[in-house]
């Protein structure tokens, strides 16, 4: 069966979005269309046949009570009868003379639930009688009036005669369970979140970079498995991004003396050409070698803490500054976030390097928004081409016509800068700038 797209999407907003509201309403909905079976039930058939016998009784009783009334009449006999009405069939039972029942049009209109199954049986039990049936405010006692040969017969009985109280017994005894059930699901579902949410909080801070302490796994057994499936991905991770910074820590490190050495011997060359090509091989094998140990460095681990994003960033533009850049900087004064200060630092110092090198005019801009830190670096240099953006971050890629090796640099810088960026679970875009050439937008999460 398919159902419409309107429906559908209906249903998708008015779903719980959270696990615990969705499994809480996979316990509540089935618990209220029972109680909801079980209430027409119980009307249908147990509290309706209850009251249509009650009122059975009470019609029979005033019926007895009018058929002696017309078999003995006289003063005392009517005493006689009042009494008996009123010690064995608990009526409150007299005589009004000289008055008639008037029966308005919309009398039946009125009727409630006990009146409707008083008036059926009164009917049955009084055929050819006008009667009529009238309940006090409080619904405490119901005052019928049946229009006798030559006077009118008040009835007042009181409602207990009429009405069951096991009804209201049946219907709090419901919903007391339903409560009582409602409350042990809410519990025992908390209980099973709570793993969950643990799972979620560890592997989103995982994912920032930020240092994840080993949990003992509980909840169920499928959550269980999951949590120590996280434990085992986390320490592979954490052992293979070991391994790989210091197999190139390692192979820079070595390389540097066999350089330095064939530095040494290239001076002593008497072919000035020669030497002067086979030194800018050299050179650039060097720049290589500190691009390594650069790129090494950045994913040594390096523990958070609280730190004014905005100090830093205006520690970096004055540095670049007294470099020769025209710098300028605008943003709040403090912003604090947590994060690796060091890491951060290196990452926008990359950043702002490359643009001190191509541009001549850099602006860098700070903002604070509700779920996030955005940091844009533009500057009025050649810029990035749209299809080279992505191959920027790719290790060792410089660009041909604007960025080569004469220019410095091994083409690490934007690589680190990513790793930094992703590693405190932020973003980093590129695209044009203002100023004419390239926008950089680093956005960290809060």
């Amino acid at each position: 069966m398919k159902i419409n797209a309107p429906y559908v999407g209906i249903l998708k907003k008015i779903m719980p979005r959270t696990l615990f509201g969705r499994s809480l309403l996979i316990v509540v909905l089935p618990t209220i269309l029972l109680q909801v079976l079980a209430t027409y039930i119980f009307y249908e058939r147990h509290w309706n046949n209850v009251a249509r016998r009650l009122a059975q009784g009470v019609s029979g009783e005033i019926a007895s009570v009018i058929s002696l009334t017309d078999r003995f009449p006289g003063v005392e006999a009517r005493e006689s009868i009042l009494s008996i009405a009123r010690d064995q069939m608990r009526l409150t039972v007299s005589f009004e003379e000289g008055t008639e029942v008037r029966i308005p049009e919309d009398h039946s209109d009125d009727f409630g639930f006990l009146e409707k199954h008083m008036a059926r049986e009164l009917q049955n039990s009084l055929p050819g009688r006008a009667f009529t049936i009238k309940t006090n405010d409080r619904l405490e006692t119901v005052n019928i009036r049946v229009q006798l040969p030559d006077h009118v017969l008040s009835v007042v009985v009181r409602d207990k005669r009429l009405f069951s109280s096991t009804t209201y017994i049946f219907v709090m005894w419901m919903v007391g369970i339903s409560i009582t059930l409602l409350a042990i699901a809410v519990i025992f579902l908390r209980n099973q979140m709570r793993p969950i949410r643990q799972l979620a909080e560890a592997a989103e801070k995982f994912g920032k970079g930020q240092e994840v302490e080993d949990f003992k796994p509980s909840g169920a057994q499928e959550i269980r498995l999951a949590s120590i499936a996280f434990h085992e991905m986390k320490n592979r991770i954490h052992r293979q991004i070991t391994q790989r910074t210091e197999m190139l820590a390692g192979v820079s490190h070595d390389l540097r003396t066999p350089l330095t050495r064939m530095k040494l011997q290239l001076e002593m060359l008497d072919d000035k050409e020669a030497r002067d090509n086979l030194l800018g091989d050299v050179q650039d094998m060097s720049n290589m070698v500190e691009g390594y140990l650069a790129f090494a460095k950045g994913q040594e681990a390096e523990s958070e803490r609280p730190v004014n994003l905005a100090e830093l960033v205006g520690e970096v533009c004055e540095n670049a500054r007294r470099q020769g850049a025209l710098i300028s900087l605008e943003g709040p004064r403090s912003i604090s976030k947590k994060l690796r200060p060091n890491s951060i630092k290196r990452c926008l110092m990359n950043l702002i390097e490359n643009a001190r090198r191509y541009a001549g005019e850099i602006q860098v801009t700070l903002s604070a928004k509700e779920e996030y830190i955005l940091i844009t670096i533009d500057d009025n240099g050649p810029g990035i081409p749209e299809e080279k953006r992505q191959d920027v971050f790719k290790p060792f890629f410089r660009m041909d016509t604007s960025r080569n090796s004469e220019t410095g640099g091994s083409g690490l810088g934007m690589t680190i800068a990513r790793d930094i960026i992703h590693s405190h679970g932020g973003q980093i875009a590129l695209g044009e700038s203002p100023l004419g050439g390239l926008r950089i937008q680093l956005i960290l999460p809060w």
